[in-house]
């Protein structure tokens, strides 16, 4: 059996409670969204895109590596821009996607590509239409030698809110591309991560006419730190619903403003 864990980590914004949730989760696989990485700075940042100010963690990506080093770590970047640290010094912080494999398990194939733009080194972070990158992994379940693809992205962020747009069409065709690239006859698919859709999203068809099928549905996916009413954001999608052991969304430990998402398989 193989364990993946996803999560949207907020820039770290809770990172105390992620970084202690993490280790028990006994997750295999770990997918985190809005990861940050800064090269040469440790602790606080502070993030601002005209819309909202956020705390981040300086290198949020080595914070989890620390409480996960048995974990094989890979990190992608969307884009760049500017945070400043606790004296007000300014940084430049990457932010992307970090997937963390268990050392038992085979790192056997590795891709990645934007699903939305391409990769945008900021003077002033926008408050939307920023590029989207998307990250795929290849493992072996041992046991089974069944191949596993587990691909994550994070969806494309609009102020407008979460409904259909071209974007986030052409978005859904890229990811769908994506399966079709990296899939083997006999490979098993994950597709997860923080999609900011609504549930009846043609997104969805497009990704079923690539033989993915969505389990989380109309769940709420949000934790107490989000306020807006709308509760929908993140998905896990399988290709064989049958290989699924377990699935859960659960509230509480609260690691960030978004529920992780649990798949055993």
């Amino acid at each position: 059996m193989v364990r993946i864990a996803s999560v949207n980590a907020w820039g770290g914004a809770l990172s105390d409670a992620l970084l202690a949730w993490l280790p028990g989760s006994e997750a295999d696989v770990v997918c985190l969204q809005e990861v940050t990485r800064t090269p040469g700075l440790t602790g606080w940042t502070r993030f601002e895109d005209g819309e909202r100010t956020l705390p981040q963690r300086a290198d949020l990506f080595d914070d989890v590596r620390a409480v996960l080093p048995r974990h094989q770590a890979i990190f992608v970047t969307s884009d760049s821009g500017p945070v400043c640290d606790e004296t007000g010094g300014r940084h430049r912080q990457d932010f992307g996607l970090a997937t963390l494999i268990g050392e038992h398990l085979p790192v056997c194939g590795v891709d990645s590509a934007f699903v939305h733009g391409e990769y945008a080194d900021h003077d002033e972070w926008p408050t939307g239409d920023r590029p989207r990158i998307a990250l795929a992994v290849r493992t072996v379940e041992r046991a089974s030698g069944r191949s596993i693809w587990v691909l994550q992205a994070h969806g494309l962020r609009d102020p407008a809110g979460k409904g259909d747009t071209p974007a986030r069409r052409r978005q859904a065709e890229r990811l769908a591309e994506i399966v079709r690239r990296v899939r083997g006859p006999r490979d098993l698919v994950v597709v997860c991560g923080d999609l900011n859709l609504l549930p009846d999203s043609e997104t969805f068809g497009v990704l079923a006419e690539a033989g993915l099928t969505d389990l989380v549905g109309t769940a709420d996916t949000r934790s107490s730190h989000y306020r807006k009413p709308v509760r929908h954001a993140s998905y896990l999608l399988v290709s064989d619903v049958a290989a699924v052991k377990h699935f859960e969304i659960p509230a509480e430990p609260e690691v960030s403003d978004h529920r992780a998402l649990i798949l055993d398989i």
